[in-house]
């Protein structure tokens, strides 16, 4: 069921969990669509497409129950168990990225971070231990990975990201700035933080422009 719905909704299910975690902290029981519409910025009718792709999971005129919902959308997600994470490249973003997972990500494990600096290699991140790049197939195999970080150079994206789809990777998340070619049962989510910075001081000159 969650490989057929599309993958704009599928990048929203994330932001409703996030907004139901803060409800339940709130001791927040039922909210309608409604209210999630003014909690997330998207519409009451969109929130209701989006759940309704998977199921019925309010009461009409009377809303969500966050605690049943928040449950049904780990499970959807894949959530309702910690799903185990390797980070390839250890530099400033990659030792970042393992640290937030670590401390701040209840849903994933990270189980490895790679890297072919010397100097890098046996540095303690968060308490997991950076380890040389021919261990990345073995971790994978014997923690049954199946979701990846890339920090790498841009040069060196393309041969990573090959080798975590032979070591059996079905999901990566491409910190990388370049195009990656992958298997048809690999999905990559490029994250271009320059891109997402340059298209934001377009908004941040925005008024400048119109004088």
């Amino acid at each position: 069921m969650r490989r057929n719905a599309p993958k704009s909704v599928v990048k929203r299910l994330p932001v409703y969990l996030r907004i139901l975690d803060n409800l339940i902290r709130r001791d927040v029981e039922i909210i309608s669509s409604r209210a999630l519409s003014e909690e997330t910025g998207f519409t009451a009718e969109q929130i209701r497409k989006d759940l309704a792709y998977f199921g019925a999971f309010g009461t009409r005129g009377t809303g969500y129950n966050t605690g049943y919902l928040r449950e049904k959308l780990l499970k959807i997600i894949g959530l309702d168990k910690q799903t185990n994470l390797v980070v390839i490249g250890a530099g400033h973003l990659g030792k970042a990225l393992t640290r937030y997972n670590i401390s701040k990500n209840p849903y994933v494990k990270v189980v490895g971070i790679f890297d072919n600096s010397p100097e890098e290699i046996g540095t303690d991140i968060g308490g997991i231990i950076i380890r040389p790049m021919s261990d990345l197939e073995e971790v994978i195999k014997n923690h049954n990975v199946r979701v990846a970080m890339i920090t790498v150079p841009a040069d060196a994206a393309q041969d990573v990201v090959s080798g975590l789809a032979d070591s059996g990777i079905t999901a990566i998340l491409n910190f990388a700035p370049t195009k990656l070619k992958v298997p048809e049962n690999v999905y990559v989510h490029n994250a271009d933080l320059t891109i997402e910075l340059q298209s934001l001081i377009y908004y941040a000159m925005e008024d400048e422009k119109q004088h």
